[in-house]
């Protein structure tokens, strides 16, 4: 090849690469354009309503939004979903970090779209009370129910609340179920016994245990135990099958001490392997099983009212707190009590006295 030809090519080629980086640059731009673009209450909710996953994302993100802008038209979505929800089962499912909950769920969760039902998982990460970050690595952990075609996960940031939810998560429910999801798989942030506000959004409360762990004995405790309508025994494998047997039986009959449900229902002990799907089948009938026995004592429908005078005084709770602190009068008057008390010079108690006192006088 001559030296012309060969510089002539050389420069075809560099074109043709311009070319496609220019291209490249103008996708990438059209896009980002696009993302910024905020789409409008109605094409939320008709993308919602036609199972788009992406827009059910979208949705939710506004609505955990702390933007005051967003708060608004999260609003006016959330009461639009509200008028086409569909009717769903909500399962909430904790349990100590470690006890395997994201192996569990997405076990449950695959043996669910086996049988034809739509599952949606909210997955509720703890967050860095220094960083105020959360890894939100859900998907990540559950990488064959996240590629399911019937399924959707979302991971949120448990931020400043407490029980184990994130502070929308019942918001976040109502557009899952607008979405057509048939099961809300709700897993908490697995701290103990402190997880008790997803009781209030959930119509079924799976506890999942480990045999071995030393916390046998937390069945005779009032707390977490005393809420869950059923206790799953989960890695009941290998050579943990047999301890796994002795913490059954301990932990049916730390369930005596308790009182049956308002519904009737006894809650039972079972034991099952994630890792090995076996026991799945089994600890769904059990929920199906509950379920059951609650709609025709007319506890279901009981149930959810109560779920929904609990939604208003958290909501309450949540909007007070927000409006005291994006006072601007108030966070100047905060920083100033901050240093009163830094100095010793009054009391936390009388400085949370005084700054309530300068908000009802501007109310």
């Amino acid at each position: 090849m001559s030296k012309e030809k060969a510089h002539k090519t050389a420069l075809q080629e560099k074109e043709g690469v311009s070319k496609q980086e220019a291209t490249s640059k103008h996708a990438i731009s059209h896009l980002k354009k696009k993302r910024k673009e905020q789409p409008s209450t109605a094409e939320l909710l008709e993308g919602i309503l036609n199972g788009n996953t992406a827009a059910l994302s979208r949705g939710i993100t506004l609505i955990e939004s702390y933007n005051i802008a967003h708060k608004a038209k999260a609003n006016a979505l959330i009461q639009s979903c509200m008028e086409h929800q569909k009717p769903s089962l909500r399962i909430g499912i904790t349990g100590v970090p470690g006890v395997g909950k994201s192996t569990f769920i997405e076990t449950l969760g695959t043996y669910l779209t086996t049988l034809g039902k739509k599952v949606a998982v909210l997955a509720v990460d703890p967050s860095s009370s220094l960083s105020k970050g959360s890894i939100l690595g859900d998907k990540t952990r559950m990488d064959s129910l996240v590629k399911n075609p019937n399924a959707f996960i979302r991971p949120s940031a448990a931020g400043d609340s407490l029980g184990g939810v994130a502070r929308h998560t019942r918001e976040a429910i109502t557009l899952c179920e607008t979405a057509g999801y048939d099961v809300i798989l709700i897993e908490t942030v697995g701290v103990g016994q402190s997880e008790t506000a997803v009781h209030s959004m959930v119509d079924f409360f799976l506890l999942l245990k480990i045999a071995g762990a030393g916390d046998e004995l937390q069945g005779i405790k009032r707390g977490i135990i005393e809420m869950a309508d059923a206790i799953v025994i989960n890695k009941a494998d290998g050579d943990n099958l047999t301890a796994a047997k002795l913490a059954k039986v301990e932990f049916a009959r730390a369930l005596h001490f308790y009182p049956t449900k308002d519904s009737g229902w006894a809650p039972k002990v079972l034991l099952c392997s994630a890792l090995e799907k076996k026991g799945i089948e089994a600890a769904w009938n059990l929920i199906s099983e509950c379920i059951s026995q609650a709609r025709e004592k007319e506890h279901f429908t009981k149930k959810r009212q109560e779920q929904n005078r609990f939604w208003l005084l958290q909501s309450i709770e949540n909007q007070l707190k927000d409006q005291f602190f994006q006072d601007e009068i108030i966070s100047e008057e905060l920083k100033i009590q901050l240093q009163l008390i830094a100095k010793n010079k009054r009391s936390p108690f009388a400085a949370a006295e005084h700054l309530l006192n300068l908000q009802k006088k501007r109310l």
